[in-house]
């Protein structure tokens, strides 16, 4: 069916597939809401920072 270079070609594809699904999966879990999360936190510090100095 398969010589041994096929096979382990087949391998290597299955593993990189592999690998970037869970890359994908953890950057969807994990990243993207830490990316937002901090982009919020710096729009709400510098909406108060500007508020600060509004009433000086």
């Amino acid at each position: 069916m398969f010589d041994f270079d096929q096979y382990l070609g087949f391998l290597a594809f299955l593993t990189i597939l592999t690998i970037g699904f869970w890359l994908m999966i953890f950057l969807i879990g994990f990243v993207v809401p830490y990316w937002i999360g901090g982009s919020l936190l710096e729009q709400w510090k510098m909406k108060r920072e500007a508020r600060q100095k509004e009433l000086e």
